[in-house]
């Protein structure tokens, strides 16, 4: 329907939810391969989320060489068993990662026992795994991963560590359906930070949805600033925001 650019941000909307999805899996599956030609190999970060759905199913449909990706993920609930429905570690094997069978998995591990330890050794298999795609979202408080507004930093010296989500956050988290009351959802979680998503090559960021429009009218003409992290994705200068027609702030 529409393409532009804010800043070094590309951004495309499509007229819907199933054809923003299916063209940002064309778009990862053509990066994904071309990094796989150049070097046997790719590092890519996957979202989860409901706003996920119609990219994941479009990018289990590609042709790609699954068996030479190691898969990250962006961020896990504290103290969330891998069982719990909302666990993003089950959402992701279940939607793709079961299917695909990747080179290898690294997830985050919401319930470890010693969550320094487990913030340290995923931040250290990140930097050891230069991500060459990562795919995000971004929630109704204009967060990427979990860095909500009050929590984010976009010089954040760390590229993982424990958050406490707002509550806007945790209303987007209960109004998507994963938790049956306000008191059942977590108010914590690891995440990756935004210094350690935008180290990353390629961004594709999906984002459908009429609940996202403010965040995305923040994204892309508000002030590059933490009251809406996302907006900082205006200066990766790989980054494409895929929207659809009721995302889009006309």
């Amino acid at each position: 329907m529409k393409e532009f650019t804010a800043d070094h941000l590309q951004v495309k909307v499509f007229d819907s939810e199933q054809s923003m999805g299916n063209a940002a899996a064309r778009f990862v599956t053509v990066q994904l391969a071309r990094t796989i030609g150049e070097k046997g190999k790719a590092n890519l970060i996957l979202a989860t989320g409901t706003s996920q759905f119609s990219f994941l199913d479009a990018l289990k449909r590609e042709e790609l060489d699954w068996s030479c990706i190691t898969v990250f993920h962006l961020d896990e609930y504290l103290g969330l068993p891998i069982s719990h429905p909302a666990s993003f570690r089950k959402y992701l094997k279940e939607r793709i990662l079961d299917e695909v069978n990747p080179a290898a998995v690294h997830l985050i591990n919401g319930d470890a026992q010693d969550s320094p330890e487990e913030v340290a050794r995923y931040e250290a298999l990140l930097k050891s795994h230069p991500v060459d795609v990562a795919c995000i979202g971004i929630g109704e408080n204009g967060h990427i991963a979990f860095n909500d507004p009050p929590v984010a930093d976009f010089q954040d010296p760390r590229w993982v560590k424990v958050v406490e989500l707002d509550e806007a956050c945790r209303r987007q988290q209960l109004g998507e359906g994963w938790f049956p009351d306000m008191a059942s959802v977590p108010t914590h979680a690891m995440s990756l930070t935004i210094p350690a998503i935008m180290a990353s090559k390629v961004i594709s960021c999906v984002v459908p949805g009429s609940r996202k429009s403010e965040a995305v009218r923040n994204t892309l003409y508000g002030a590059v600033e933490t009251s809406c992290p996302a907006s900082i994705l205006r200066r990766h200068p790989q980054c494409t925001l895929f929207l659809d027609a009721e995302s889009y702030p006309v």
